[in-house]
């Protein structure tokens, strides 16, 4: 859930509210002339595995190991 708070307010009150969103992992929209401004939410705790970090982003789409039919030309012939 996400509170809207005024500049001045959150000024007086920035470190209670900071401990605030840490604690109760909440987050506020700080408003300057009930314009939002800037918005305070909690830090996530970033993932510092790095085996398996990128498990399920690559989609597999396409068998890639039967032949796609395509005939190669393939001359090795020594660079000249």
């Amino acid at each position: 859930m996400t509170k809207k708070i005024p500049a001045g307010e959150f000024k007086a009150h920035c470190l209670q509210i900071m401990d605030l969103v840490k604690s109760s992992n909440q987050s506020f929209i700080i408003t300057k002339r009930n314009v939002p401004v800037a918005k305070i939410v909690p830090l996530q705790k970033e993932n510092t595995r790095i085996f398996g970090s990128m498990k399920g982003t690559v989609i597999g789409e396409k068998d890639i190991i039967s032949s796609t039919g395509e005939v190669w030309n393939a001359d090795t012939e020594a660079d000249s």
